[in-house]
């Protein structure tokens, strides 16, 4: 009767790493540095690009978009994986595991938006530099940027209204993702599952088409650009972002593939793949930019001599 019935349940239980309790102890370190470097190194993205007036440019206000949208991931899935590995919680209450799968998948189709932008911008730089400020004025980038967020939100928004429940309620990671809570519900979940099936499509599978695009049509700019030092410039002002698209795109595709090629391997394996696809980019871009780019390199040794003295 229990699994012919509807209805909400009152939490979730969130599986963890299957197998691997023993170890949690081991993951605690590891898994504390990496949320203390995403949170401290995007932090420090934002407030430097907030206090430095010469980093008020097109390509950093993108960035610091970028930065915020990291952060978002990263505070969305931070209370239940360490959770998990430092106090074995794994129950999570019906509000707030939907308000958690908002916020993830919200924040990550921001962030793939914001990627586009950044190609976009990159683009523009390099193929009409004299007019570059002309046309990426700071209205614009502000509408871009506020167009990101309501479109990221928008789209998220009809999924949380899922069908009733049925008994079963354990989900399989240690966040609350549409794709597990789309198994659980009762009754037809064709129309939530076309909808989510649309979002990826028009978000993530269209922003890496068109950031190829971009890329296809910058390097024919700079192969028309005769001298070799303004070639070796104008790609060298790209490296960062390239960087960043691979560290968002190559772990979502491996966690995509994870699935079909890995159905010999012990669940925790993919299980532990989808941790690393959430929380590689709010880590590694901090600090791809600090290193690559001059500017911020500089801005964040002024932020902290002036903190000393």
């Amino acid at each position: 009767m229990l699994n012919s019935s509807q209805f909400t349940p009152k939490y979730f239980l969130l599986t963890g790493l299957p197998g691997l309790e023993a170890l949690y102890p081991w993951f605690i370190f590891p898994f504390c540095s990496i949320y203390l470097v995403a949170l401290v190194g995007n932090s420090l993205i934002l407030a430097v690009i907030k206090k430095t007036i010469s980093l008020h440019q097109p390509m950093y206000l993108f960035l610091a978009m970028l930065a915020f949208a990291e952060l978002g991931v990263s505070v969305s899935t931070l209370p239940t994986v360490l959770g998990i590995f430092l106090f074995g919680a794994k129950e999570i209450c019906f509000e707030a595991c939907l308000l958690q799968m908002f916020s993830i998948h919200s924040f990550s189709i921001m962030e793939s938006g914001v990627l586009l932008a950044m190609s976009v911008d990159r683009f523009v730089a390099i193929y009409n530099p004299l007019q570059y400020t002309a046309i990426l004025t700071l209205p614009r980038i502000g509408g871009t940027g506020a167009a990101l967020g309501l479109k990221s939100v928008m789209l998220m928004f009809p999924l949380p209204f899922l069908l009733p429940f049925c008994g079963h309620n354990t989900l399989s990671h240690s966040y609350c993702l549409h794709s597990d809570l789309i198994q659980l519900p009762c009754g037809d979940t064709r129309p939530n599952s076309i909808l989510g099936l649309c979002i990826v499509t028009s978000t993530f599978g269209l922003d890496s088409l068109l950031i190829v695009v971009s890329y296809v049509l910058i390097l024919y700019t700079v192969l028309g650009i005769t001298s070799g030092e303004g070639r070796r410039k104008a790609l060298n002002t790209c490296m960062s972002h390239i960087c960043a698209v691979l560290v968002y795109y190559v772990p979502m595709i491996s966690v995509a593939l994870a699935h079909p090629f890995m159905k010999h391997v012990a669940p925790a394996v993919c299980l532990l793949l989808a941790n690393v696809y959430l929380l590689v980019p709010p880590v590694l871009n901090p600090i791809i930019y600090s290193v690559k780019t001059k500017q911020i390199r500089q801005a964040l040794i002024q932020l902290f001599l002036k903190r000393k003295y």
